[in-house]
């Protein structure tokens, strides 16, 4: 609540201080910023009489001015507010401003000012106001102190405060010294310690020789044992125990007596102490202890009675108080008895004239406050008024700011959707660039395995992958995937499917890898099976019911059917009610349809109550909505055409079906079913709502059909905004026409040749506006609504229509952001499914005035009128020319065919050819042409899945069976030739004419199915043969590469050549020189050479040998014989599905035709056929046992291959006899797969004549019967006579099938019309076997065909298969040769080189090396070394000067770190370890020489130098200036080296680690200008720098931490120090601080001069280096002081120090300060740190906060302390060590006073 008042004070108010709710109580204390807010809101007109001061008299003032304006406004603020707002009480000034917050913003609405405000107010209620403003100043300035009493508690809070924090810090300074001591205490300890151990262990050694010397006696043994005197003293111990114990019993026996009060607790207590007092004091018992008790006991009980004493005296004076009160009452009660009775007589009379006087009153203010209530009416009735006109205002006010903020929302949501979009796309393009990198490593993978030969197929296959947006790489492992598959195997799984519907596609339509081959090119291939085509067309017509055709009518409708669709506001309603006033339409809108739909289930709708034409209606409806349940799977889901539920009428009830009896059930279930079908979607729609959920588009679409069916047929109808998503679109059409236009676009062959169904809608109209456009008019609409508000008579109705209205605008204005957002979602496939099959949509621009819209629309409507009249006419045109055109076609015809074929013939001949032309219009004849039932199933001509089609009866692309079809009169008149061609038409034609004789009714049930295991395991079958072939491929590639690089590294495998040449070339090298030039040492030489040549020749021929062998093996592995085994089977199975498939056909239409002619099917018992597979193994499997039978592989001799020579060999150029056998069993795989054709060609030649032959048998049998018929008319007409035989063989007949009954003869005589039925039965028969065998016709040559193109390419594909694995072979065959020639030319050029040096008699140092193939002499690698260089000696560091080295100076810090790891060190202590070091110094080196001449009174001296107070020595200090020379930093120099610890330490602790600390550096580096001496043996310089710079960290580090820690202002403060001391200080307050502090000009400079001069009191010839160096850095150091001085800038100094820096800079002080010698280091701080608050208070820092640098400097005391501080000065110890050299041997050692002196 805080941060919201801030922001509102801050941003919108800005009042003159800015807010924040850290100082919210502070801020508002005074009242002035109160005033301000409400100055700000025209309320305060007195505000320029606030006072911003903080003092008494200005807050009594503002807060005496702000009370009335806070009455004013309603605001509870009374005194004590005022009072804990003052006093800065937490919450009080929050609370406060949150009212007068809520005050002024009602104010604001209103817009009212303060005066119209104050005027509203009663004159009454104005003085009273008054005098209580009044009052208020008068108890706010009694409770509101006084200015200087509030001054002096504000001082006396201060001091305390700052006596809390001088008595802590005395406190922790305390016990900082406390610690400090014990510290050095503990170190002492230790010291004397160690001391004592060493002392201890001398005497022990001294202890341990004298023992060894003494001769041991033993003594006697003892006569009693320890144990038993342990066992006395413990029984004695007991013994007192118990006395003790009976004594103390004795003694609270008597004390029992006394304590009467406790003397069952102590009864209790006594029993159980009795053996555990002995037990407890068994060891411990003692006279002493036992007195203390009885002491204790005594005085415990003197007490107990000197307090029972007092009790009982207190006890006694209550008691006389008691009775001397009671007296006093007794007396009181008396004399008012006696008083009473007057009493009340005067109270009486009171009491009267009480009540008249009251009575007046009443009498008068009852007149006064009828007139107070006229007036109050007068003016409540004109604020009502007033405050209504200030709302209106404000409502307009409002809705201005709801729809700028909309408009906002309403970009950013822009915005956010243009985002989404981009994301997407950038996705899209990210996911494609990740597709285009797989591709290329694919390929670049793949380009290596196959020599930069990539097949064909794979390059297709990745390039599918690749446009399909599937991953190139495998994913995961499908073989054998799960039943609930992973995303990665879900994706394995699509990219599966996808290959092997392109290698399907391939293979069906003979292209790609499945093109027709050279050798059959000239092959025409055959034609499509158009029977099959007819055959299941008819088929799948009869097992579905035809819907379409019950839903149509004879007569089109002239009623136009349309929707409105457009975004919210654009103005769909307006228009359409503007066009219903012109045109009797009917318009439909979902939420009235909705809304009606509950309200007629909550009004319990019953069909008999409702008209008879809504009832009739209804039960149209009813069948539709169960077909179109039936029809769709996801419409059964959603909505069950049957109402009658038990779970629907207990969920619309609310009732427990668990608790419900079942004849209330029954009873219930029965109204539920009683209700109109609008009822019974209402009670749906009200229980999704009443959940919570969405209306589902299912039921929306039963909605509206159902309001659709109630429409009479003639009348037009427009829907309002519906459909409003794709989804309802769908639905929509499908229930209004009974087709699923998806089904029939998924197949682009059939959506040509079958006529698209009638459109749900004749035109859909889009009102377009833009979305700002839309948000304008609906901010205008509402303020329209709000202006024109209808007058309520009553209060109540007017502002119970006013809640409505403003819900509703809520609710609006809440949903209109996310109904634009639906909409742009939904429109973009929305457009695309109204433009697609027909463009229907017309656009309106709808960003216009209302006339302008209504009368586009109502122009566009119709325009679309005229149209539907004119298709209407013309439709009606077309039917008439038909119906002309048929009857003239039947009087040209002299003898017409029977009539039920007619109307076949008519409907299939022009979609024939139609069927003809299609083929050559895509440009694919071979894609078609191969097989017409391969077609059907994936072109929708018979598939299970596009059952859409088979409702409409939509034809099966190329098998001919076509629906009925409009024709054209042009069209009708080109066929009618045709059919009256003098050549009789051919089955399957476009002349013929199908048999359409019926069929039994249960036949399609099964034939239907049939057919569809046929497709499906077909199209199983290929696929997986083909997913095969293909995985096979793979295979063959990485098993050749493998092969390759196996090879090849077999070829690469390690000889052993190297050692021999190696050991020859040692033996070489190792002959003495004087038998170089020897000539038979040469001549053994050469032999070698030659017995080496040899032996690395045998090796050669080794490794050839063992290269052949490989080679051998890799070629009679069996790996070529069973791939190629594997890819005959796939072939094999190939042939075996197309033999399948055939044979099912063939099966199928035997069945179908012989139930058109009423037989029944045969039952086949005949095995399918079979082709055997090649068996893998050699296992004797018995024939039984095998479902598919085997042949063997049989590789023919060299005989019968020479008899029969192929025109074509694999095998070119040189013979090779390892690769023959290769090349005889290719020819044997090649005879098996030809063999294995012609089985499978003989199979369907065989199949096919035997059904011939079976129908040349049948055809016999019925002319027999039919010559037995025919004899008697030809003996004599009148004759009447009975044949036996024919009338068995119809009874027969009529057992066997369900052929039509016929008529049986019951006369003699043959009748005329008889002979005619017969002779058209057996021409019926003759056509059904002919169109029966064409089909079979038809199947056997594209079966053929296809088992001819499949041997091919079998053939092919094996040959290609062996040629690649023979080129490999080969290429390892020229590999091997290749490199042995290539190891026979390196031993020779070996030879040449060894016989070279021979001939020369030269050794050879490089080394001699022949690898696999090649030779060469190794320049890097010698045989015999080199002499080696001298080794350059180690640097060492010399003793200049008398400077330590590095080495000494780590030996004195790791004794001082023994010592004093703190760095502080008492100095007696320090100046007798540098006595004994200098002593002892012989054979250590711990010092220079010239140290060794120092006397005790020098080290003194020297001590004297580092003390920094009288008692303690700073060792680090000395270590830095022992170490010098080394570079002394400049200021900026420590600043820059400050900043770089700084960033280093990231972690801000102020300490780096080693690493941190070297990567930070200091201001110098080691020695890069070293000089490498020309010798050899000469050391390299001693670079003392770089050393020096690892030896200050150790010298600073903490060693304590883990690992070593520096801390790194520390050690830059110690580099600080300075010959001069003041700049020292200087030097250290800017490394404190981080920044540069000037120097002051006013400061002297004589001391600095006077430090400088100690060089004049030396000889300088001793120590000249350093001697220039300091007189040089003190003259730099000069310049530029002057310099800065001169550069001082203005605002120099400026930064704030603290006192924790300033004592960090400061640790101690100088021991003149303090008097007392014996004074510590504690204490001396103690004292800077009082002078330093003193200081900072002085300064006006009065919570000891920062001060600038420039004003302490200012400061007496710290300029004193600058100028006395001698901590920060470099001490010169060169004095002491000259003065020792030149003083030794002639005074000897001199006193401490006389080098005072001196010094001085």
């Amino acid at each position: 609540m805080s941060e919201i008042l801030c922001q509102w004070l801050n941003q919108e108010l800005k009042v003159s201080q800015t807010v924040s709710p850290k100082s919210f109580a502070k801020a508002f204390s005074s009242g002035y910023l109160i005033g301000e807010v409400l100055h700000k809101f025209e309320l305060q007109d007195d505000f320029s009489e606030f006072s911003e001061s903080r003092v008494s008299s200005a807050k009594l003032n503002n807060f005496s001015r702000l009370e009335p304006t806070l009455h004013l406004l309603g605001v509870q603020f009374d005194q004590n507010v005022a009072n804990n707002i003052i006093t800065e009480k937490p919450g009080a000034a929050t609370k406060l401003l949150y009212q007068l917050y809520t005050a002024l913003q009602k104010k604001k609405k209103c817009g009212l000012t303060g005066l119209e405000i104050q005027t509203m107010q009663p004159l009454i209620n104005l003085r009273l106001q008054n005098m209580k403003s009044e009052a208020f100043r008068d108890r706010l300035r009694k409770l509101i102190p006084r200015q200087s009493d509030f001054n002096l508690m504000r001082v006396t809070h201060r001091f305390q405060e700052k006596y809390k924090h001088m008595k802590e810090d005395l406190v922790r300074m305390h016990f900082e010294k406390l610690e400090n001591f014990q510290k050095l205490k503990e170190e002492q300890r230790c010291v004397n310690i160690e001391k004592q151990r060493l002392s201890r262990r001398r005497q022990n050694e001294i202890m341990a020789k004298i023992q060894a010397a003494i001769i041991q006696i033993p003594k006697p043994a003892s006569n009693r044992t320890l144990k038993a005197l342990e066992v006395q003293k413990m029984m004695k111990k007991k013994k007192e125990a118990e006395d003790v114990a009976n004594e103390i019993k004795k003694f609270e026996a008597l004390i029992k007596k006394d304590l009467q009060a406790k003397e069952s607790a102590s009864k209790t207590s006594l029993d159980t102490a009795g053996q555990m007092t002995t037990d407890l004091l068994n060891t411990y018992s003692d006279d002493d202890y036992i007195k203390k008790i009885q002491k204790r006991l005594e005085e415990d009980a003197f007490a107990r009675e000197q307090r029972e004493k007092r009790r009982r005296r207190l006890l006694m004076d209550q008691l006389i108080a008691h009775e001397a009160q009671e007296e006093a009452y007794r007396e009181e009660q008396l004399i008012n008895r006696l008083m009473r009775q007057s009493q009340q007589e005067r109270r009486i009379a009171v009491q009267l004239m009480h009540v008249r006087h009251e009575k007046e009153v009443l009498w008068q203010n009852r007149i006064f406050r009828e007139k107070q209530y006229e007036e109050r009416r007068l003016k409540d009735f004109q604020d009502a008024l007033d405050r209504e006109a200030a709302l209106a205002k404000q409502a307009k006010i409002d809705s201005e700011e709801q729809a700028l903020r909309e408009k906002e929302m309403h970009e950013r949501i822009a915005v956010e959707r243009a985002q989404a979009r981009y994301k997407k796309h950038y996705l899209i393009c990210a996911e494609i660039f990740d597709q285009i990198l797989d591709l290329s490593t694919k390929v670049a993978d793949y380009r290596m395995l196959t020599n930069n030969l990539i097949p064909y197929k794979l390059m297709h296959d990745w390039k599918e992958l690749f446009f399909n947006g599937k991953p190139i790489y495998e994913q995961t492992y499908i073989k054998h995937p799960p039943a609930k598959p992973s995303e990665k195997q879900l994706i394995e799984l699509e990219k599966r499917d996808l290959l092997d519907n392109n290698d399907y596609e391939e293979y069906k339509n003979m292209v790609g890898e499945w093109a027709l081959p050279e050798e059959m090119v000239d092959n025409i291939p055959p034609s499509n099976n158009c029977i099959l085509g007819h055959v299941i067309h008819r088929l799948i017509k009869r097992s579905l019911p035809s819907q379409v055709e019950s839903t149509e009518h004879e007569l089109p409708s002239f009623a136009i059917k349309g929707c409105l669709l457009g975004k919210t506001f654009s103005g769909k309603t307006t228009a359409l009610k503007f066009l219903q006033e012109d045109f009797p339409i009917q318009i439909l809108s979902i939420d009235t349809l909705v809304q009606e739909a509950i309200q007629a289930f909550h009004h319990n709708e019953n069909i008999s109550e409702a008209l008879p034409i809504q009832n009739e209606a209804e039960e149209k409806v009813l069948p539709v909505l169960q077909e179109n349940s039936k029809e769709s799977p996801n419409l059964q889901n959603e909505f069950s055409a049957d109402p009658v539920s038990d779970e629907a009428l207990s969920e619309i009830e609310d009732t427990d079906t668990n608790k419900t009896p079942k004849a209330e059930e029954a009873k219930s279930s029965d109204s539920f079913s009683k209700l109109t079908v609008r009822a019974q979607l209402g009670a749906k729609s009200e229980k999704l709502l009443k959940k919570g959920k969405s209306i589902s588009d299912m039921l929306l679409v039963n909605i509206m059909v159902n309001a659709i069916n109630q429409i009479p047929v003639g009348q037009s109808w427009v829907l309002d905004g519906f459909p409003m998503t794709l989804n309802q679109a769908k639905l929509l059409e499908e229930a209004l026409t009974g087709s699923d236009r998806s089904l029939i676009a998924a197949d682009s062959t059939a959506a040509r040749e079958v006529p698209l169904p009638p459109a749900a809608f004749d035109f859909v109209m889009l009102l377009d506006i833009s979305d700002n456009s839309l948000l304008n008019r609906m901010h205008d609409t509402m303020a329209e609504t709000f202006s024109t508000e209808t007058r309520y008579k009553d209060i109540n109705q007017r502002v119970a229509a006013k809640n409505q209205d403003m819900d509703e605008t809520q609710n609006l204005r809440d949903q209109i952001q996310h109904r634009i957002t639906g909409f742009l979602d939904n429109w973009p496939s929305l457009e695309q499914w109204f433009t697609e099959p027909k463009d229907i949509l017309i656009k309106i621009n709808a960003e216009v005035d209302k006339e302008s819209l209504c009368q586009k629309v109502k122009e566009m409507f119709m325009t679309e009128m005229i149209k539907k009249e004119n298709k209407v006419k013309k439709k009606l045109e077309e039917k008439e020319a038909e119906k002309k055109e048929v009857s003239l076609a039947e009087s040209s015809q002299p003898s017409p065919p029977p009539p039920p074929p007619e109307p076949e013939k008519e409907k299939e001949t022009h979609p024939h050819r139609e069927h003809s032309k299609s083929p050559p219009e895509k440009g694919k004849p071979p894609s078609e042409s191969p097989h017409g039932k391969r077609e059907s199933p994936q072109e929708g001509k018979g598939k299970k899945g596009e059952t859409s089609l088979k409702r409409k009866g939509s034809p099966k692309g190329k098998s001919g069976g076509k629906v009925p079809v409009k024709k054209l009169p042009a069209e009708s008149t080109d066929s009618s030739p045709t059919t009256i061609a003098p050549s009789p038409p051919k089955p399957g034609s476009e002349e013929w004419v199908y048999v359409n004789e019926p069929i039994p009714e249960e036949m399609p049930s099964f034939l239907v199915p049939y057919w569809e295991l046929i497709e499906n395991s077909y199209v199983n079958s290929v696929k997986t043969v083909l997913r095969h072939l293909r995985e096979d491929q793979h295979v063959v590639l990485a098993y050749l590469y493998e092969i390759k690089t196996s090879f090849q590294q077999f070829l690469r495998r390690p000889d052993h050549k190297q050692d021999f040449v190696s050991q020859w070339q040692a033996d070489f090298n190792s002959l003495p020189e004087d038998l170089w030039d020897d000539e038979e040492t040469k001549a053994e030489l050469h032999q070698r050479v030659n017995d080496l040549r040899d032996r690395l020749w045998d090796i050669c021929d080794a490794r050839k040998e063992e290269a052949e062998q490989e080679r051998l093996d890799i070629v009679n592995e069996s790996w070529l014989q069973d791939s190629t085994g594997i890819t005959m089977n796939h072939f094999f199975s190939l042939m075996q599905a197309e033999l399948n498939r055939f044979q099912d056909t063939k099966r199928f239409l035997q069945d179908y035709y012989r139930g058109m002619e009423c037989k029944i099917p045969t039952a086949d018992n005949k095995k399918f056929t079979r082709i055997p597979l090649v068996q893998m193994d050699s296992k004797e499997v018995l024939e039984s046992q095998l479902r598919i039978p085997l042949v063997s592989r049989t590789s023919f001799s060299p005989d019968l291959t020479i008899s029969k020579p192929k025109p074509k060999t694999i095998l070119k150029g040189k013979i090779d006899y390892s690769l023959e056998k290769i090349e005889l069993n290719f020819e044997a795989d090649e005879k098996l797969v030809m063999d294995t054709w012609h089985q499978a060609s003989s199979a369907v030649a065989q199949m096919v004549a035997a059904e011939i032959h079976q129908r040349l048998l049948d055809e016999e049998k019925e002319n027999q019967l039919a010559e037995t018929k025919e004899k008697p008319p030809q003996k004599g007409a009148n004759k009447k006579v009975k044949k036996e035989h024919p009338k068995k063989k119809k009874e027969e007949k009529k057992e066997k099938g369900k052929s039509p009954p016929t008529a049986e003869a019951t006369t003699v005589m043959v009748t005329s019309e008889e002979i005619d039925k017969m002779e058209k039965e057996n021409e019926l028969r003759l056509k059904i076997k002919e169109e029966h065998l064409a089909a079979l016709e038809f199947e056997e040559t594209a079966t053929q065909f296809r088992l001819e193109v499949i041997k091919t390419k079998a053939l092919a594909f094996l040959e290609d298969l062996v040629t690649k694995v023979v080129d490999v072979y080969k290429l390892m065959e020229i590999w091997l040769g290749e490199r042995y020639l290539n190891e026979m030319a390196s031993v020779e050029k070996l030879t040449e080189v060894a016989r070279y040096h021979i001939e020369t008699s030269t050794k050879i140092q490089n080394e001699l090396y022949i690898g696999q193939e090649d030779f060469f002499i190794n320049g890097d690698i010698k045989v015999f070394p080199d002499p080696p260089p001298p080794i350059r000696p180690p640097p060492v560091e010399k003793e200049e000067n008398g400077t330590l080295t590095i080495e000494q100076l780590d030996s004195l810090l790791d004794q001082f770190l023994d010592i004093a790891p703190k760095g502080i060190i008492g100095n007696k202590t320090f100046t007798d370890i540098l006595l004994d070091l200098v002593t002892l110094n012989h054979g250590t080196n711990n010092f220079p020489c010239s140290w060794m001449n120092l006397t005790q009174p020098d080290l003194q001296e020297l001590t004297s130098l580092f003390i920094i107070n009288s008692e303690f020595v700073h060792w680090r200090k000395f270590l830095l200036v022992t170490a010098l020379p080394w570079p002394i930093p400049l200021e900026e120099e420590l600043l820059k080296t400050l900043q770089r610890f700084k960033a280093v330490d990231e972690e801000q602790q102020g300490t780096v680690t080693f690493e941190q600390y070297m990567q930070a550096g200091l201001w110098f580096t080691g020695d890069e200008d070293r000089k490498i001496p020309e010798n050899p043996l000469e050391p390299l310089p001693f670079n003392r720098q770089e050393h020096l710079i690892e030896f200050f960290f150790r010298l600073f580090a903490d060693y304590e931490m883990d690992p070593p820690r520096l801390d790194f202002t520390q050690m830059l403060l110690c580099f600080a120090c300075h010959p001069d001391p003041v700049e020292g200080v200087y030097r250290a307050l800017s490394v404190a601080t981080g920044t540069h502090i000037f120097q002051p000009m006013k400061f002297p400079t004589p001391i600095a001069e006077e430090t400088y001069s100690f060089t004049n009191m030396s000889p300088i010839e001793e120590y000249p280096e350093l001697e220039e160096h300091f007189v040089s850095e003190t003259r730099e150091l000069k310049e530029e002081r002057v310099e800065k001085e001169d550069e001082i800038p203005e605002n120099a100094n400026t930064e704030k120090i603290a006192m924790e820096t300033l004592l960090k800079v400061f640790r101690g002080g100088h021991e003149a300060q303090d008097a007392n010698r014996f004074a510590s280091h504690l204490k001396t701080e103690n004292i800077y740190s009082e002078d330093f608050i003193k200081v900072f208070q002085d300064l006006g820092a009065k919570n000891l906060e920062p001060v600038e640098v420039a004003v302490l400097l200012k400061h007496p005391f710290i300029q004193d302390l600058i100028l006395s501080y001698p901590n920060y000065k470099i001490p010169d110890i060169k004095i002491i060590l000259q003065r020792s050299e030149h003083v030794q041997g002639s005074d000897g050692e001199r006193s401490p006073s006389r080098l005072t002196e001196e010094k001085k």
